[in-house]
């Protein structure tokens, strides 16, 4: 099970599909899940709203033999997985609906404390334990679940949850889900990966997140560096720059090989420019530097100029599997 969770603006999102891509591989069946009503898997996969219930959106990224295997995707919302658990642990299958139409279960989910994330939680662990062959004919077997997981602000919140409710419930199925599902949370089949740029806020909030974390008692699995822009230029050009050490007559004459039109202004603007990417590095390379100090593995991403669709996800994911992510 991988949990995916950054600070909002991080692209989480897309770090997420990217990953169950790439997980997908020789033949492998991956399980897509998200949990915060945005419907974002769709969007980005250009699929229809996505139901609550798996469908399969895509083929993985395909492996150096070119095998590649199929990702599902899930959209889980509490209310769903409530009538679900009534029908599953209670047999209330009617009734459950009754209690919809009624707008008990929108009462539960609302009121009552963590029951919204209990249920969600509840559903990814259903996922992630199902037997081999599945519960029902229909039903599939996957090797990897990842999950596209709410902010770093609020994951140990969401992944704790169980562990408050099976302190609150001292017998019953609902104690004895919550303590299997916090099992697993906290066992080595599940790891939490952190989604970041190289931005002071973002790496901040993903090392308090790691250490939330790891106090917590879960897996911290590892860091996904994202929206990573291109080094233009050489260490020795940007100290260059950063040093004003430039000359624009030489530039000027680069220029002019090049057959460009130039004159004193267009080069002012190109070092300018020179000298903010220069400074911009820098402090990039200060917050990488913070990055690595957390001691886990550490992923990059670009930025693609084009936006997200399918296939800057394949490249997304070839990318993490090169890297040995997936």
């Amino acid at each position: 099970m991988h949990v995916v969770t950054g600070k909002g603006g991080t692209g989480k999102s897309t770090v997420a599909a990217a990953l169950a891509l790439a997980l997908a591989g020789s033949g492998r069946n991956v399980l897509l899940c998200e949990v915060e009503g945005r419907q974002g898997i769709a969007r980005m996969f250009d699929v229809d709203p996505l139901p609550y219930e798996e469908r399969r959106i895509a083929k993985g990224a395909p492996d150096v033999d070119g095998r590649a295997g199929q990702v599902h995707a899930l959209h889980v919302d509490a209310e769903s997985a409530l009538l679900e658990y009534l029908a599953m642990y209670y047999k209330l299958g009617r009734a459950g609906k009754a209690l919809d139409r009624f707008g008990v279960i929108d009462f539960a989910t609302t009121i009552a404390p963590g029951v919204r994330d209990v249920l969600l939680t509840g559903k990814v662990y259903e996922a992630v334990q199902r037997p081999r062959g599945g519960r029902t004919r229909e039903q599939i077997t996957y090797d990897a679940v990842v999950l596209d997981a709410p902010p770093t602000g609020r994951i140990c919140q969401f992944l704790g949850v169980n562990s408050e409710l099976a302190g609150l419930a001292k017998v019953g199925p609902i104690k004895s889900q919550a303590d299997k599902v916090m099992e697993l949370l906290r066992s080595t089949r599940t790891a939490v990966h952190l989604v970041t740029i190289l931005e002071e806020m973002p790496v901040q909030e993903t090392s308090d997140g790691i250490a939330e974390l790891r106090a917590a008692g879960l897996p911290v699995g590892g860091i996904v560096v994202n929206l990573v822009r291109p080094q233009a230029l050489s260490p020795g050009a940007l100290a260059q720059v950063r040093d004003d050490a430039v000359d624009p007559t030489a530039i000027t004459s680069e220029l002019s090989r090049a057959r460009v039109d130039v004159d004193a202004a267009l080069v002012r603007a190109l070092v300018a420019e020179a000298r903010d990417h220069a400074v911009r590095r820098q402090l990039e390379d200060e917050q990488r530097a913070l990055v690595a100090a957390e001691g886990l593995p550490t992923y990059e991403l670009p930025r693609i100029a084009a936006g997200i669709d399918h296939g800057a996800l394949v490249e997304l994911a070839q990318l993490l599997r090169h890297q040995a992510m997936a």
